[in-house]
């Protein structure tokens, strides 16, 4: 079987991969589709200590388990936790600290012929809705996210930076939610599929941060930059009392002015993995067609070439299909 391995830090391809048996409320699934996604990339880089299959963004076919899912197109979330807990039982399982996650902690991914699932984490998938558009649902979850977690109106003005993958969907959902938005991105290719959509962007960091000696004019910033850089530019955009929203991890650490942040009282707050509810309805319903950000596809044996154009600077979603 073939799939896609990190091991002590190195990128492989594997044609004789075994999956183990199925542990008891897991299904066995058959990968339609899948995508690479900048924490691939970050994990390729040292981001955390893999070791296993990665991927995490997919849709697939329920194959094997016995259930109700079987025969159906799935998508799924990445978080198995462990339900017993007391984390589990205030309904935080994606904080369990027993938790394995989806290619990314502790269970192998989706990059590979085959996986499992707890049945508990499968969402079938819209008729309407093709095997191009479910893949995003994941990272389109993680964008609603934010929507479960600051309540938002029109009158709220929004910085989005960063115009990469996970930048162009937290910008539609923010689209979506009548917010005053404005994108700062540095590829003109990337901003104008969202200047498409009537969103407000902008190249010019001079456009969103003050000069020095005034205050920012933005109620929320959302940092996508995917570099600690992201972080300072939407911290300066800030206005007293401001919000900003992490959506990022990459290897490394940050530096930032924890003073300004003191003395400006800005609020911080991280954002991980979201609903997948709406997630889906958006994409059932037309309001958010994301396929104009596939940029290329690869089957799943040639995984080393997709790895290497998912890395290249400009790039957004590259897919995966065995």
């Amino acid at each position: 079987m073939q799939a896609v391995m990190l091991k002590n830090g190195e990128l492989s391809q594997a044609s004789d991969f075994e999956s183990c048996e199925l542990s008891e409320g897991e299904l066995l699934l058959k990968l339609r589709l899948a995508g690479i996604c900048r924490t691939d990339l970050e994990l390729v880089a040292g981001y955390y200590p893999f070791s296993g299959v990665l991927g995490h963004e997919f849709v697939a076919e329920v194959i094997g388990g016995g259930s109700r899912y079987e025969g159906q197109r799935v998508v799924g979330e990445i978080n198995a936790s462990c339900q017993s807990c007391d984390f589990c039982k205030v309904e935080m399982g994606l904080h369990c600290p027993h938790r394995t996650v989806l290619g990314i902690v502790g269970r192998n991914g989706c990059f590979s012929n085959q996986f499992w699932l707890p049945e508990r984490n499968l969402h079938i998938v819209p008729e309407n809705v093709p095997d191009e558009s479910a893949v995003f649902v994941e990272p389109l979850a993680a964008a609603f996210r934010i929507v479960e977690q600051v309540p938002m109106n029109s009158k709220q003005r929004w910085l989005v930076v960063g115009d990469g993958r996970l930048g162009q969907l937290v910008a539609r959902v923010l689209a979506l939610q009548g917010v005053q938005l404005t994108v700062l991105g540095r590829h003109s290719r990337k901003l104008s599929l969202l200047e498409r959509l009537g969103i407000q962007t902008t190249r010019e960091v001079e456009d969103v941060v003050p000069a020095e000696g005034s205050c920012g004019t933005f109620d929320f910033a959302v940092d996508c930059a995917g570099n600690s850089g992201g972080f300072d530019v939407a911290r300066k955009a800030l206005r007293p009392q401001g919000t900003l929203v992490l959506k990022s991890t990459y290897s490394g650490s940050l530096s930032c002015d924890a003073s300004a942040c003191v003395v400006d009282e800005i609020r911080i707050i991280g954002s991980r993995c979201g609903p997948f509810e709406p997630a889906i309805a958006s994409l059932a319903s037309g309001a958010i067609d994301p396929r104009d950000l596939i940029d290329a596809e690869f089957g799943l044996s040639e995984a080393m070439e997709a790895f290497s154009k998912a890395s290249e600077k400009g790039v957004m979603k590259v897919l995966l299909r065995p």
